[in-house]
């Protein structure tokens, strides 16, 4: 068997990226993370929030609570 190639006609392989996106795929990690980040901070303005509405809304509603229940009639239950 004798090789019809010449060695100097070869083609070289070029270990280049042939795009700029496939450069990016080290950074995959990284963008998920920042990405996963991101969301929990946005959730968390809400729950928060949440959390700030309903501890503030006791306040004014115990205050109109009292006034609703508050009157001068008592009354006394009975067990027979």
């Amino acid at each position: 068997m004798t090789r019809t190639e010449n060695p100097e006609k070869t083609k070289i392989i070029s270990m280049k990226p042939k795009s700029a996106l496939s450069a990016i795929g080290g950074w995959n990690s990284f963008f998920f993370c920042v990405g996963m980040y991101i969301v929990a901070l946005f959730f968390s303005i809400f729950v928060c929030s949440s959390i700030f509405y309903i501890a503030n809304s006791n306040k004014a509603s115990k205050g109109a609570l009292v006034e609703k229940t508050s009157s001068s009639k008592v009354e006394l239950a009975s067990i027979k």
